[in-house]
């Protein structure tokens, strides 16, 4: 009896290698399964269009404050003239890029949350937008482009509100907040911004922001299709604001 306990002991101290073989072998296909159906790179990118949604929502709720709390809004920047706004008050309709009574300096902007050591203007943005030119686009250096001032990539003074601005620092695009800009592999994922001033008065009034969604279920398309329901002139980009009719709604970007 005690040599058959021995025995039973021996048998069942450990697997053997062929079952440790299998076990790995399992182990390895269940591994295998479990990315094949969570596939990460989607889930990063479905990850960074839900910061994408908060972000839009966050700066539409700052902008709208700032709107409602200051006397005179200037959503450009600039006091008492908003010459880089559409539809200046002195009833001329420029485009983007056309200069107001031939001023150089009043170029009607799209601001853009990418700083401008990335040569953004040199590079696919410009191009892939219909009838735009580098001149359009205003890039702030990195070192400004979080600032709640005014100088930072969206150049509302959301200091002047009342208590304080109400967020720390401007959101950008997840891919935008990178070391080394040169890995930006799709300029195309990128935060625009832009306003509307009234004709009746010198201030802005309106405005829009639009961000790109990247994911399968995001995009154009997917299943959670943002850039189809949120009521703007552009099926290819997700927009929020006063006016979604600011920012162009037919262009390849």
């Amino acid at each position: 009896m005690r040599n058959l306990n021995l025995t039973i002991a021996k048998r069942t101290k450990g697997f053997t290698l062929l079952e440790l073989l299998i076990v790995i072998a399992i182990l390895a296909i269940l591994a295998t399964v479990v990315v094949l159906v969570l596939n990460p790179a989607e889930t990063l990118k479905k990850t960074r269009d839900s910061q994408r949604l908060s972000d839009m929502n966050t700066l539409r709720a700052a902008i709208a404050l700032y709107v409602t709390q200051i006397g005179q809004p200037k959503l450009d920047g600039t006091a008492f003239s908003d010459t880089n706004c559409l539809d200046r008050f002195d009833g001329n309709t420029p485009d983007f890029g056309e200069p107001l009574n031939g001023a150089a300096s009043n170029l009607r902007k799209i601001w853009v949350s990418l700083p401008d050591s990335s040569d953004i203007t040199d590079t696919s943005i410009s191009t892939n937008m219909a009838n735009l030119a580098s001149a359009d686009f205003n890039q702030i250096v990195v070192a400004d482009l979080y600032k709640t001032n005014g100088n930072g990539w969206i150049p509302v003074q959301f200091n002047a509100i009342q208590g304080g601005p109400p967020i720390a620092n401007l959101p950008v695009d997840p891919t935008n907040a990178v070391t080394d800009l040169a890995s930006v592999a799709n300029e195309d994922l990128i935060y625009r911004y832009s306003c509307r001033s009234s004709r009746a008065a010198s201030n802005s009034t309106t405005f829009e922001l639009n961000a790109r969604m990247e994911s399968d279920d995001f995009k154009p398309g997917g299943a959670s299709d943002k850039a189809a329901k949120d009521g703007g002139n552009n099926s290819n980009l997700y927009e929020v604001g006063t006016d979604l009719s600011i920012l162009p709604g037919t262009d390849g970007f």
